[in-house]
């Protein structure tokens, strides 16, 4: 037993030299965070009547900046629950979620689940491409290891709700929030909340404009994830899916 035991410590050496030298060469390469410590996203040009309407919006993307105060506790919960139940226990990289991710999709024979962090998300959003290789999701795992040591989790997950896009050209849980219910984010019911929260994994697909059978699944989806995390009581729940889909 002794030599195919001394094979196989000699292996997980070898491959763990490669890691740490790969590590190496790449963590110094990663892009400065100044785009996340001073953020200034494109807003558009907004038109306004003497009365102080909003009579016109120009320009290529819909945006509202907000701070994560004036964010509702059930928006933000409702998108943990979507994205990532433990973003404010994890350390950008969520471990369980990988094993459970990998596990799902070794069963299913192929990849149909991931395990993105919102820390994760972030950095891809603000510096990367959605390339699928080693070597982008290498960068990826090490700017959130980045991002969190020197953001707090409020910053990062406020990063989020104002840059991710969400369809209809809107940018940010603002501007969606504006752009499918015309109300401000302030004003957001659960239901509401939990269309928003389940457009990030995929904004086309999910857009209730175009496709309102698939939206109300996933809406029905996070709804289920924050009642399971016990965000919203079973009374909430059942209101929340009787309530019929209201489009402006």
């Amino acid at each position: 037993w002794f030599y195919p035991v001394i094979f196989v410590v000699s292996i997980g050496l070898v491959c763990a030299s490669v890691l740490a030298f790969t590590l190496a060469l790449i963590y110094p390469t990663l892009p400065s965070l100044e785009v996340l410590t001073d953020y200034k996203p494109k807003i558009p040009l907004r038109i306004y009547s003497a009365e102080n309407t909003l009579i016109g919006e120009f320009g290529e993307e819909r945006r509202a900046v907000v701070k994560i105060e004036e964010v509702p506790k059930i928006m933000r919960q409702a998108i943990l629950a979507a994205e990532d139940e433990r973003f404010y226990t994890n350390g950008g990289v969520d471990y369980q979620g990988v094993l459970r991710a990998a596990l799902s999709n070794l069963t299913s024979g192929g990849a149909k689940e991931g395990a993105s962090t919102i820390t994760m998300q972030v950095a891809r959003n603000f510096f990367l491409t959605n390339e699928k290789t080693f070597t982008r999701k290498l960068s990826e795992v090490l700017l959130s290891f980045k991002i969190e040591k020197n953001l707090t989790k409020d910053q990062i997950l406020e990063l989020y709700l104002n840059q991710i896009y969400l369809g209809q050209r809107a940018y940010g849980f603002a501007s969606a929030a504006n752009t499918y219910f015309g109300k401000d984010l302030k004003d957001i019911t659960l239901d509401e909340a939990a269309m928003l929260a389940g457009l990030p994994k995929a904004p086309s697909r999910f857009n209730p404009v175009v496709n309102p059978k698939r939206a109300t699944l996933r809406q029905r989806y996070v709804l289920r994830r924050m009642r399971q995390l016990n965000f919203i009581t079973a009374e909430q729940f059942d209101e929340a899916v009787k309530m019929p889909l209201r489009l402006a």
